[in-house]
């Protein structure tokens, strides 16, 4: 069957679907954006991924296309409509579309909201996952606000690009003092030897990821030693394990960074058991 968008209160086809060449989010990146997992019918966390896009609306000063629970509404369908059972459910929202300015347009202009979604394949993603991936560093060449999960995603572009290149799944971004601050698409993780989970904090230097805060549940409720600090390429290195985070891939267990083996170069155990655990601690809601 044909997949179906919603765009701006209307359910099309996915290949007719489109915006104003003048929409905000075209002509300067002027939006926000929010994916969600779709587990087993159900979308993975879907309060969580509304609270962060208010305040990224919120920070931006753009006003929520519709309510709230509209939102929810439209996202179940867009699922529904794609008959996903396993997959992303993605929204955006603009500013809305206006004669090019850099100045906000007049209060009369409504915002942009596109929802989107799709299969994804759960055996490939634990197959990834068995194997573990491998990151490459990158300088961080970012704005400060990377906190708001705006649609600006150039730097992230060319920071994966160059891991691609490299042989990685993932760029990790090093700051001036020589830290990871997190994944061009996900956030950061290792183990030490002595068994600290570490993770940079969420300040407004990284993302405050649903899916990292998924973890920190689990990690708090299984009892796990956890140090909330930023950490460096070297301590990566010689880390016990590392995986990265995200509605994409989960808990994805890293065994290379830039080409370095990282522990036993596998899977380690803290990463798959907090991947098996995952969905425990998450609100599911049905589509």
């Amino acid at each position: 069957m044909s997949r179906i968008a919603y765009v701006n209160g209307q359910y099309v086809r996915h290949g007719d679907a489109a915006v104003h060449v003048e929409d905000r989010g075209y002509q300067f990146a002027d939006g926000v954006y929010e994916v969600c997992e779709v587990w087993h019918g159900k979308i993975v966390d879907m309060p969580r991924h509304l609270d962060r896009l208010g305040r990224s609306l919120s920070e931006l000063q753009i006003d929520w296309p519709m309510s709230r629970s509209a939102v929810e509404f439209v996202l179940r369908q867009v699922v529904r409509r794609n008959l996903v059972k396993n997959g992303l459910v993605y929204i955006q929202v603009t500013r809305g579309v206006a004669k090019r300015d850099h100045f906000f347009p007049p209060e009369d202009v409504a915002p942009s909201i596109v929802v989107t979604a799709k299969s994804t394949n759960p055996a490939a993603a634990e197959a990834q996952a068995e194997k573990g991936i491998s990151v490459v560093s990158y300088p961080e060449n970012r704005w400060p606000r990377v906190d708001i999960k705006t649609v600006a995603l150039l730097p992230n572009v060319l920071a994966k690009q160059h891991a691609k290149e490299n042989g990685g799944k993932e760029a990790w971004y090093i700051d001036g003092d020589g830290n990871v601050t997190e994944g061009g698409s996900t956030n950061a993780w290792i183990v030490t030897k002595d068994g600290a989970l570490v993770t940079r904090p969420a300040e407004n230097g990284i993302l405050r990821g649903i899916t990292r805060a998924v973890v920190l549940d689990l990690v708090e409720r299984e009892g796990l030693t956890f140090e909330e600090r930023p950490f460096s390429l070297e301590e990566a290195f010689e880390a016990k394990e590392a995986f990265v985070t995200a509605a994409s891939t989960l808990v994805m267990p890293v065994t290379r960074v830039d080409g370095r083996i990282v522990g036993n170069g596998h899977p380690g155990s803290v990463a798959l058991r907090l991947r098996e655990l995952f969905h425990t601690a998450t609100d599911l809601q049905t589509a």
